[in-house]
């Protein structure tokens, strides 16, 4: 394939993978096999592919702001606890095989789908119960900064799955909340990459333009079609996602 032709399909990739994951999660499942398919090995495909989470998850945070949702405070509390496991993460990220765990995942993910489509909260009872938290949500974000400091492919799922059920937010704080804690644990985990020379440059940058493109909108989009749409998107994704990790399709 022609140089100019995989940098546009780079973009393009990008782009795509920058809405799905701030709409939802899993953008990962595109970019990561496009990179191995134009030539990276596994896990420099890992670190390149960073540097789009990074440019996605801040143009993100940055048009959630300018729509007036933002709660930088409660934030990066969340992020204070997901940061450790993601540097974690991230070191062994060359030295653990994840076949397992992405078996595990999809039936995880499956059950995230089943747990969105049965509740049905109105709107009432959703402002009622927004901002009561379980305490469980702080050692769920260690966990969930792990996973993501390793592998990132379908994080955002469980960002979403645990931020929706324990702490009782709508979908949109949800994913304004989700974009902050991922851009901020993602800084530490790409350095740790750049630093193992897992990460190829040109590719990256142009995957990054794609992406913070996606996002940007991505956010907008969340904001104006709101929690119904997202939900929408959110379980498509997961299926496919899960679909995809058992190797159906």
């Amino acid at each position: 394939m022609d140089g100019f032709l995989k940098l546009l399909l780079l973009f393009g990739v990008g782009s795509i993978a920058g809405v799905l994951n701030v709409m939802a999660g899993g953008g990962s499942t595109i970019t990561l096999p496009v990179l191995i398919f134009l030539g990276l090995e596994p896990t420099l495909a890992n670190g390149t592919n960073r540097l789009g989470i990074i440019a996605q998850t801040l143009s993100a945070v940055v048009s959630f702001r300018q729509e007036k949702y933002h709660d930088f405070k409660l934030s990066l509390k969340l992020t204070a606890f997901a940061l450790p496991g993601a540097i974690a993460g991230a070191i062994i990220a060359t030295r653990i095989s994840n076949e397992l765990f992405q078996k595990i995942l999809a039936y995880v993910l499956i059950g995230v789908t089943a747990s969105l489509l049965l509740r049905k909260a109105n709107k009432n009872e959703a402002l009622e119960q927004q901002g009561k938290q379980s305490w469980l949500i702080y050692p769920v974000m260690l966990g969930i900064g792990f996973y993501g400091g390793f592998m990132q492919v379908g994080v955002g799922f469980l960002f979403m799955a645990s931020l929706f059920h324990l702490m009782k937010l709508d979908l949109i704080r949800v994913n304004m909340h989700k974009v902050f804690i991922i851009f901020v644990y993602t800084i530490p985990a790409l350095l740790i990459f750049v630093f193992n020379g897992k990460v190829e440059w040109k590719y990256g940058l142009i995957l990054a333009l794609g992406m913070g493109l996606g996002g940007w909108w991505a956010a907008k989009i969340s904001v104006k079609k709101g929690e119904k749409f997202i939900r929408i998107v959110l379980i498509a994704a997961i299926l496919l996602m899960a679909l995809k990790l058992l190797n159906l399709f």
